[in-house]
């Protein structure tokens, strides 16, 4: 990126036939998006270059990724080829861990799933305790 600011597009590298030759090429991994780190003050002058058209926005701040996430993401395509990019699904029956709010950190199975909202039965001390949780406030266990 020209404006000083650190930036990464993770490229994926595939096999693309021609009707004369297979070649391998690299493409976004993450169609459209590209990763910045970037300070507060700085957000404008990104959402000002050509092609930006916003952040990330998750519960409301835009998105951060962990360094260490990075981290991964550059070593698992720097060993894999042709890698696919599926959005996990929450399923009832699963088991599923609080993130944030005043559950943090309890554990729970999937009673259901409906929109944003999943049941989760939270099952700690001999007691089931169901609640509607955000799913953006869950992770898998």
């Amino acid at each position: 990126m020209q404006k000083g600011l650190e930036s990464y597009c993770p490229l994926n590298k595939v096999k693309r036939k021609w009707s004369d030759r297979v070649k391998m090429i690299e493409e976004p991994l993450f169609k459209s998006y590209v990763f910045v780190k970037v300070s507060e003050e700085d957000r404008t002058a990104v959402r000002m270059t050509p092609g930006v058209i916003n952040f990330v926005y998750w519960e409301g701040k835009p998105a951060v990724i962990k360094e260490k996430e990075i981290q991964a993401i550059k070593r698992f395509l720097d060993e894999h080829e042709n890698v696919e990019v599926e959005s996990l699904s929450i399923q009832v029956d699963q088991r599923v861990k609080v993130t944030t709010g005043p559950l943090m950190d309890q554990e729970g199975k999937v009673v259901s799933v409906q929109n944003k909202t999943v049941k989760v039965a939270i099952d700690s001390l001999g007691y089931v305790l169901v609640a509607h949780i955000d799913k953006a406030k869950l992770t898998f266990t």
